[in-house]
Formats: C-alpha cells, structure tokens, sequence
C-alpha cells in the first residue's frame, strides 16, 4: 500500500470548502508518481458562490478601511509564513526554478503590502469636492461596486492572482474567482491561506473550472457587478464584453499574457482600483 495520500483541491465558497455540486472532479498530474484530484466548476457552484458573495458585500464594504487594510497586510503574513510550501507548489505547477519562485513568492507578499497601504488613502485620491453654483457643498466619493467576478490567467501562478485580487478588496468588494484547472493547487491553497487571515466568509470565493465553460455564465449574471478579465484567449474578451453588456456588469481586460508583465510596477496600482469603485456624490446646503 502506498503511503502518499493524493490531495482532491475543493472549492472555496463563503468561507468554506465544499465539492462541486456536480461531483465532478478531474485529475492533475503533477509527477510520474504523484497525482491531485482538482473540483470541476459547475453553473449551480457560481451561483452558490455569488450568493455568498452578495451577502458579504454590506459588512466587508462598511467596514473601517483601516480593517480592510490590516486584513491584507494579515494575508501577506500567512503567506509569507507558508513560503515553503508556495514555493514548491510554483516549481511543481508553474515550473519555475527556485530562485524564479522565490521572487515571485516575494512579489506576491509586496503586492499585498501595496495594496494594503491603499485601503485608507485611495478615497482622498479619488474623491472631490465640487464647485457648484449656490449655497451648497457639493462632495464625490468613491464607494464599493458590489461583486467582482476575476478571471486570472489560466497559466500557473501566484503573482497574477494576487495582481488580481487584490486591488478588488481595497474598496470593500466581495469577489468570485475562477481558477484554471492547471492553476488550481495554487488558487486553492492560497485559499487557505485566506481562511486563516480574518477574511470575512464570502467576501472572497475561488471556484476551478474551465474558463471556456463558465465564462458566458459569469458574463450573465445579474448579480455580478463587475468583472476582470486577463490574457485572455481568442473571441473571450468580446463575448464577455457582449454578455455583460445585458446585466450592466462594468468589464476590466488586462492582456497580460507574459509572467514578466505581472512583476512590473505597471501592475499595481491606483488604476487598478480605480476600475470596481463607484463615485457616490452628496450635496448639502452650506446654511446661513
């Protein structure tokens, strides 16, 4: 009898681990000896997994920004503190040589720390004060959009997921993340990783599947607000576009299709932000 048990990756849905509705799964070779099982994705898992997103949106948007950016940094710290095994799985998967994983490993903390920085300052940034004609102040303020759907490139890695996921918290999303079968051990370990950072359930759920499958379903659904999509494939950007044009669903294409472009500063940033906020404005009269 063998001694290794091979590891069936689920999914993740508001805060926890479940299989696919469906039953599904699909084999990973990761070696000659050594081989995962990986939960196929269906429609009813999204749905599922946009439910518990939903009703994560209200608290996790409300919350103090300072919070929200005490959670990322908390992330950061998880990850860092399971380096080791990140590294493995990205020499494993996404077939990097060590010196390649550990930089990315390290990038991928940074770009956490990045974006947890920004949680409290990205409103001064953005918001205004208007000039109106009258007695009255006129104020624009940027606020949450509601669920975020991410669709990070279907090759293996950290970086793009973080690159990701990220920017879409700091204003108080809640997000549905759709990993690559290939991605897969990666996605879901890194979701583990946020089921021990203080991540509010639901605010980030990681569903693996077949982007071709389930990409119209993210596209129609009503109750996705936003939508990220990066490298990608042919004709993917344009149906998203087209589909998500019915539910009013705002689209982000990023076409990155190289690893190095995720390690570029351009890869961070205010500008990915700016994309999943909504600008609320308020008026009040000045008074006599």
């Amino acid at each position: 009898m063998s001694p290794r048990v091979h590891k069936t990756y689920k999914l993740y849905i508001g805060g926890k681990f479940p299989r696919s509705e469906s039953g599904r799964t699909l084999p990973l070779m990761v070696s000659e000896d050594d081989q995962v099982q990986i939960c196929r994705s269906s429609g009813k898992d999204l749905r599922n997994a946009v439910e518990a997103a939903r009703k994560a949106v209200p608290a996790w948007s409300r919350a103090e920004p300072m919070l929200r950016g005490q959670i990322l940094y908390r992330i950061s710290e998880m990850l860092w503190a399971r380096r080791e095994e990140f590294i493995g799985l990205l020499v494993k998967h996404a077939k990097l040589r060590r010196p390649s994983a550990e930089k990315e490993l390290s990038l991928s903390c940074d770009r956490l720390l990045h974006y947890a920085g920004w949680c409290d300052k990205y409103g001064q940034v953005l918001a205004s004060v208007n000039a109106v004609p009258g007695p009255y102040f006129s104020f624009s303020m940027p606020v949450a959009t509601g669920v975020i759907s991410l669709l990070p490139p279907e090759r293996p890695g950290l970086l793009p997921l973080m690159s990701c996921l990220a920017p879409a918290l700091v204003p108080g999303n809640s997000t549905v993340m759709l990993s690559s079968i290939e991605c897969a051990p990666i996605a879901m370990s890194l979701a583990e990783v946020l089921g021990s950072s203080d991540v509010p359930a639901g605010v980030v759920n990681i569903l693996s599947g077949s982007r071709e499958e389930l990409l119209a379903e993210f596209a129609k659904h009503r109750g996705i607000d936003g939508a990220l999509l990066s490298a990608p494939g042919e004709g993917e950007a344009q149906l998203l576009g087209r589909e998500a044009s019915n539910s009013l669903q705002r689209v982000k294409v990023i076409d990155y299709q190289h690893r190095r472009q995720w390690a570029n500063p351009n890869a961070q940033g205010l500008g990915w932000i700016e994309p999943f906020v909504e600008i609320k404005t308020a008026w009040h009269s000045m008074g006599r």
